[in-house]
C-alpha cells in the first residue's frame, strides 16, 4: 500500500460523514464535522484533520460525545448569545453561532457568543474566517483539556487554548490570525504519535518536567509556552474568558479530546463579535486595513497571516486532497 493517496474533497467527506454516521452521529452533525475535518486537512492543519475521525467515532460510540446533540440557544442579555452545545460535537455549535451573532453585532455594533457543555472545536481561524465572509471582524477564544503548566509549574492546569482573529477585506482574501498558546498544536503531536515519528526537543516535557522527543511522553506530559511566562499568562486569560464567563469546565476538569476514557469534556468557546461601522463608517475601515496590508505587503520576504491557505484549497480543488493511506483504512473500517 502507498503512504499516501489523492482523494477529492468531496469523496473524502463522504468517507468521513459514513464514519462518523455508523458511529451514532446524526447525518446534519456528520456534515459539519465532516466538512470541518477535511477542510482543516486542506489547509495543512492535519493535527485538526481527518487524524481525529477515530477518535471522534469511538467517543461517538461510547457516549462521550452526544453524537445526536442539538444546539439548544439563549439570548442571555442584550447583545449576548448562549449556545448549549449538549455535550455534542462543537461544529454544529458554531454553525448556529455564526448565523445568529453578525445580526447582533450589526445591530449593536458588538455582539458576544459563548458556547458550553462543548468539545474540540477544530481551526480556529476557519471559523473567524466565515464570520469575516459575513462582513464581520471576530475574535475568537477556546479552552482545551490541559496541557500546559502554569508558567515555573509541574502540572498542567491550561489548555493550548486557540486564539484566533479575522477581519473582511474587500477583496475577500480576509485576514485571519490563528495560534494557540502551545509552541505547537498538540495535534502536531497527536500526529506525530500515530506515524510513529519523533517531535523536535522544546515542544514539550515528560510528566516527570524533562525534554523529550517522544510524543507519547509529551502527550502525557506538559506543553510548553510560546513566549515563556508571556503565554502562560495568555492561557490563563483564555481560559477565563471560554470557561469562567460561559460556565464550561476549565481545562483541568476536562477529560481529554483524544480518546472515549471520561466525561465529556465541556470545554467553552467565546466569540466576539465587532462591526466595522462600530465607530467608523464600513468604507473608512476597509481603506484602513487596505493601507496596511500594502504597507505590510511593500516589504520584501514578507507575508500576511493565513496567506498560504489560499494556495492549498486551489491546489486541493483541482487535484484532491494528500491523505495518510493508514489513516484512510482506519476511517473505512470503523
Amino acid at each position: 500500500m502507498k503512504n499516501e493517496l489523492i482523494i477529492p474533497i468531496n469523496q473524502l467527506t463522504s468517507i468521513i460523514k459514513s464514519a462518523l454516521v455508523k458511529s451514532n452521529v446524526s447525518e446534519i452533525n456528520a456534515q459539519f464535522v465532516a466538512e470541518a475535518l477535511v477542510k482543516a486537512e486542506i489547509d495543512g492543519k492535519v493535527g485538526h484533520g481527518i487524524s481525529r475521525v477515530s477518535s471522534y467515532a469511538d467517543q461517538a460510540k461510547k457516549g462521550k460525545v452526544n453524537g445526536q446533540a442539538i444546539p439548544s440557544v439563549k439570548n442571555t442579555k442584550p447583545g449576548v448569545i448562549a449556545i448549549d452545545a449538549g455535550n455534542g460535537f462543537a461544529y454544529p455549535s458554531i454553525h448556529k453561532l455564526l448565523s445568529l451573532l453578525p445580526e447582533v453585532a450589526l445591530s449593536q455594533g458588538i455582539a458576544m457568543g459563548g458556547i458550553y457543555k462543548s468539545h474540540h472545536f477544530g481551526v480556529a481561524g476557519h471559523i473567524v474566517e466565515k464570520a469575516a465572509e459575513k462582513g464581520m471582524i471576530s475574535i475568537l477564544f477556546g479552552n482545551t483539556p490541559s496541557a500546559i503548566a502554569p508558567w515555573r509549574g509541574n502540572k498542567a492546569l491550561f489548555g493550548t487554548n486557540p486564539i484566533a482573529f479575522g477581519a473582511p477585506t474587500q477583496d475577500g482574501k480576509h485576514l485571519i490570525i490563528d495560534l494557540a498558546v502551545s509552541k505547537v498544536a498538540r495535534g502536531k503531536i497527536l500526529k506525530a504519535s500515530q506515524n510513529n515519528e519523533k517531535i523536535p526537543i522544546g515542544w514539550a516535557l515528560d510528566k516527570e518536567g524533562n525534554n523529550t522527543d517522544r510524543p507519547e511522553d509529551a502527550l502525557n506530559g506538559t506543553m510548553l509556552p510560546f513566549g515563556g511566562v508571556k503565554g502562560s499568562a495568555l492561557a490563563l486569560m483564555i481560559e477565563l474568558l471560554s470557561a469562567a464567563v460561559t460556565g464550561a469546565n476549565f481545562a483541568y476538569e476536562a477529560d481529554s479530546f483524544l480518546d472515549s476514557k471520561g466525561n465529556p469534556p465541556n470545554v467553552g468557546q467565546l466569540m466576539i463579535m465587532i462591526s466595522p461601522d462600530a465607530i467608523n463608517s464600513k468604507e473608512g475601515f476597509f481603506i484602513r486595513m487596505e493601507e496596511m496590508i500594502k504597507s505590510i505587503l511593500s516589504q520584501e520576504n514578507v507575508y500576511l497571516p493565513g496567506s498560504r491557505r489560499f494556495k492549498l484549497r486551489e491546489n486541493a480543488s483541482k487535484t484532491g486532497v494528500l491523505v495518510s493511506a493508514k489513516v484512510i483504512e482506519e476511517i473505512k473500517i470503523i
